[in-house]
């Protein structure tokens, strides 16, 4: 592995990186406005586990196709909007039910969201343009380790830490809903938020240059 230096560099790195606000932090804060906590925890589950696709690519070498093929990162760029967009409008679109009139999405919006949030990570371009471009800094040719399997335990670490910051996240968002449950016209107001914050999410994203 690289050195200690090199390695606690990277932590100190990786720990600003992960904690300040981004897109999966505020994509895990909506899934919990719009279907509770449990809901927020499967969706951030849901991310870290896409994210290996990412972090076993770049060691890999296949996130280079991205910068090698403008047009396939193209098109997966635009999935994955066009996939937020579409989740963004079926929370705000989901008709409330369940006791005391309170807006509930389904009984497994809780399944249902870890595996959209499976997908839209897989289909995040972003997040293996980051791999690609912030682990060689950390990597050492002369360490005994190969570079991919580097990549492999830097990147395990990087995910884990971002996966934390998702998790206090939906953590602080469920205690707002918490709050509003007894409100029935206050979860309809967060679940089309939820929704509001995905289709800008989607747009974001599709709007991006690089």
């Amino acid at each position: 592995m690289p050195s200690l230096d090199i390695l606690l560099t990277f932590f100190v790195t990786t720990a600003i990186f992960a904690y300040i606000p981004g897109p999966a932090m505020l994509y895990a804060a909506a899934q919990t406005m719009a279907r509770g906590r449990v809901a927020g925890l499967m969706a951030s589950l849901g991310i870290h586990l896409g994210c290996y696709v990412h972090v076993i690519a770049a060691a890999a070498g296949l996130s280079i196709l991205f910068h090698a093929v403008p047009t396939l990162y193209l098109a997966v760029k635009l999935a994955g909007a066009g996939y937020l967009v579409w989740l963004g409008f079926t929370l705000m679109r989901a008709k409330a039910s369940g006791d005391g009139g309170q807006p509930l999405v389904e009984a497994k919006s809780a399944r249902r969201a870890f595996f959209e949030s499976i997908t839209v990570e897989v289909l995040n371009p972003k997040t293996a343009i980051f791999f690609v471009a912030f682990l060689p800094q950390f990597t050492d040719a002369s360490a005994a380790f190969p570079i991919w399997v580097q990549f492999l335990l830097l990147g395990a670490f990087a995910n884990l830490m971002f996966s934390s910051a998702d998790i206090v996240c939906v953590f602080l968002a469920g205690a707002v809903v918490n709050r509003m449950r007894r409100s029935g016209r206050a979860q309809r107001l967060m679940q089309r938020a939820g929704g509001t914050v995905l289709i800008g999410l989607g747009a974001h994203l599709a709007l991006q240059r690089t």
